[in-house]
């Protein structure tokens, strides 16, 4: 049973929930006045917390200017101790102990909104970590441009390797925008990577509300809907922890209560009579990406024989789209979703489940073809709804190399070519390895890719994938359908352009051996 110390106060806030306050320095006792503030609530997090405390007390921006509060809600491992433990060496850190679990990282965050003091807020989960730099970047960030709010890219960490995630958010530096210039800024509203000026909160009263799920999600599209301008960078800034997820509340809760979660969003917002634009940005991302995407790619749906309880649920949540002003579905961003919801519309249920287990396991789709666009050919649907439109199609036509420089001819198809930017070759198991290079772009679908080996030399020995880049950070495959290699030897190592097992252009960088 850990022993509290002395010196610690008994605290009640507005919910009459008592907390236990340790070493909250004054101003007048710190060194500096805080330029950031870093909220970490904590729950049974002790596997991780020293790794995750010390990456905010070794960062770049230095410990005098960092405040970082930790709220402990009822932890039963020996997080307590090692939050006593840190508090104890550092006077930038303070520590709160709620008396017991409240169930919700709503709750605790607040307490750190709350007791906060520093220009701006940056939010860190007790499991994850920052990158040494991330909060000295995003700090000048807001400092040069005058900006509510900045965010930079996340790095998910898992057993096998890393990726990026919501890459909208790190595919470019934009600074000064509108957050509404960007389509996707809804999606992925996770507390990571993002620094907020703390006034946007506070003079807003901006609260999580006390959910076990989506808490994250109407926060921060409450604090996007009152900045003014963000920016973006492409540094890495956080680094989310997936190797371990089971004790994660999220994973606590099963779909149907994460349904439920999202409704009282929806509603949520609907209640907020918000400028229509502005409404069918944010509710897209709930009823498209929530709703649709999520909600039927569960391992759960596709195993269960009771998913008659999904199609009521989601017969529930589509009630709402009575009251609006539009047709809903018409802001999709994925074909395939119309698709979905036009079969739930009719009431088949056998094609839409089968849809998704096509959609899962067809991993090379045939492709149609027609008035230069692309269409996946789905077999088993009728004429009206077998043929879905795809974003784009990128087709291999010939490689060569060439004093020591890889040419690839290609052709594509879909409304969006015009918006190519660059081709990316990035580590299949290392998203933080990549190089982004020029691709050139024809006037009638025809793309070349030119690259100098040299460009790719200190890379390491691994496998990448290539991606052509369009809309600003959606990425697709080059697809070739032969099973030829071409391989060059370039400075004691072997660059090796292959189809993949998805029949796509890959790249292995290999040593050679003598």
């Amino acid at each position: 049973m850990i022993q509290l110390p002395q010196f610690m106060k008994f605290r009640r806030n507005s919910s009459k929930k008592d907390y236990v306050l340790v070493n909250k320095p004054t101003h007048s006792q710190l060194r500096n006045i805080p330029k950031v503030t870093v909220i970490t609530p904590v729950f049974n997090a002790a596997k991780y917390l020293h790794k995750t405390i010390d990456s905010v007390q070794n960062q770049t921006i230095g410990i005098d200017n960092i405040e970082y509060i930790l709220i402990d809600d009822g932890s039963k491992d020996d997080s307590r101790d090692i939050l006593l433990e840190y508090s104890s060496k550092y006077e930038n850190i303070t520590v709160v102990f709620l008396r017991s679990n409240t169930g919700t990282p709503g709750y605790p965050r607040n307490i750190g909104l709350q007791l906060s003091t520093a220009k701006y807020i940056i939010f860190l989960d007790a499991d994850d970590w920052l990158e040494p730099a991330g909060l000295q970047v995003l700090y000048n960030i807001l400092e040069e441009t005058g900006d509510d709010y900045a965010v930079g890219k996340t790095i998910q960490v898992q057993a096998k390797g890393t990726k990026i995630v919501g890459e909208h958010e790190s595919c470019s530096e934009r600074r000064s925008v509108s957050p509404f210039s960007i389509p996707q800024i809804f999606q992925h509203l996770g507390p990571r990577a993002r620094m907020i000026r703390a006034d946007v909160i506070k003079k807003n009263h901006i609260v999580f509300p006390e959910m076990k799920f989506a808490e994250d999600k109407q926060f921060f599209i409450d604090v996007l809907l009152q900045c003014r301008t963000i920016s973006t960078t492409s540094a890495p800034i956080y680094y989310l922890n997936r190797v371990e997820n089971s004790d994660r509340l999220t994973n606590q809760t099963n779909i149907m209560q994460k349904a439920n979660y999202n409704l009282k969003v929806i509603r949520y917002i609907i209640h907020k009579n918000l400028e229509i634009e502005k409404e069918k940005m944010i509710l897209n991302r709930l009823y498209e990406f929530d709703c649709i995407t999520r909600f039927f790619t569960t391992p759960h749906f596709q195993r269960t024989r009771l998913k008659r309880l999904y199609y009521f649920k989601l017969k529930q949540i589509l009630k709402t789209t009575k009251s609006l002003q539009y047709d809903f579905s018409d802001n999709f961003f994925e074909p395939f979703n119309k698709t979905v919801y036009r079969l739930f519309c009719q009431k088949q249920y056998k094609e839409l489940v089968k849809l998704y287990e096509w959609q899962k396991n067809e991993k090379i789709k045939e492709i149609m073809i027609k008035d230069n666009l692309p269409y996946w050919i789905v077999p088993f649907l009728e004429e009206s709804s077998k043929y879905i439109r795809a974003s784009l199609y990128a087709v291999y036509k010939q490689e060569f190399i060439e004093n020591n420089m890889y040419y690839l001819v290609f052709n594509l198809f879909g409304e969006s070519s015009h918006t190519i930017r660059d081709v990316i070759i990035r580590d299949v198991n290392d998203a933080r390895v990549e190089r982004i290079l020029e691709v050139k772009m024809g006037n009638e679908g025809n793309g070349k890719l030119e690259i100098p080996l040299q460009l790719l030399q200190d890379l390491p020995n691994s496998n990448y994938s290539i991606f052509l880049r369009y809309n600003d950070y959606l990425k697709v495959n080059i697809r070739r359908n032969d099973q030829r290699q071409l391989k060059h030897r370039f400075q004691e190592r072997e660059f090796v352009f292959y189809p993949t097992v998805y029949s796509n252009v890959g790249l292995k960088i290999r040593k050679i051996v003598s």
